[in-house]
């Protein structure tokens, strides 16, 4: 299974497009790679910046902590456009948001072809207990086989959520826009509403407005 950390911060809306060629420039001319980085996704929601990084060891395991040799050149680079999030940060380890739930099903062969969703909502102050239980029964459950999901990580910094949601692909894209439709997945809604809500109330219509937009993509070919 791949490691993953995210990066919550602030981020200039619009702003996507230097960002992402800040990173990929650095991606090109150094080889995270070689610090165990295997792939890394850039995303935005709103005024949120979020980095997902991948690794194939837990960095606390193989001390691999940075994703690229020019980290301060390129927090340089994006300062102007992405600044701390949490209130309480004092350091660029305070922006790595705190994995509180994983579940992946137990012998089950992976899919050929996954695609990761990445879902922002808000949480309510120490709630991470309560939604991960939420979690834990529902995915005991047949709802993560009829969706499709192979594995899911659940994260929060301050009072921000993040749902990560490795999923079958074909089966994703089949059930796009349509798994409201299944009581299951209304239930478990209904359970986490006390918990969660989304990161823009008002300009949110449904589960779909949640998802946050991927703006840069990089794998390492070796």
């Amino acid at each position: 299974m791949v490691f993953r950390n995210v990066i919550v911060c602030h981020m200039v809306p619009g702003s996507e497009g230097t960002v992402g060629d800040v990173f990929g420039y650095y991606d090109r001319t150094t080889r995270p790679q070689d610090l165990g980085v295997i792939g890394r996704i850039l995303l935005s929601h709103h005024d949120l910046y979020l980095h997902v990084i991948e690794r194939e060891q837990d960095p606390k395991v193989s001390g691999q902590t940075r994703g690229l040799p020019a980290f301060q050149k390129i927090a340089e680079a994006i300062g102007p456009y992405v600044t701390p999030y949490p209130r309480y940060w004092k350091n660029p380890s305070d922006s790595v948001a705190k994995e509180f739930y994983r579940w992946a099903p137990e012998d089950a062969v992976a899919p050929a072809d996954t695609t990761l969703t990445v879902v922002v909502q808000r949480i309510k102050p120490g709630a991470e207990p309560d939604v991960a239980r939420i979690f834990a029964e529902s995915d005991a459950g047949p709802l993560p086989a009829e969706l499709g999901v192979a594995a899911r990580f659940l994260y929060s910094i301050d009072d921000v959520f993040v749902h990560l949601i490795e999923q079958d692909a074909a089966i994703a894209e089949r059930l796009r826009d349509r798994h409201e439709q299944k009581p299951a997945f209304g239930k478990l809604m209904t359970e986490l509403a006390p918990y969660v809500e989304p990161y823009r109330p008002e300009s949110w219509h449904g589960p779909q407005d949640s998802v946050a937009a991927p703006f840069y993509r990089w794998r390492a070919e070796d």
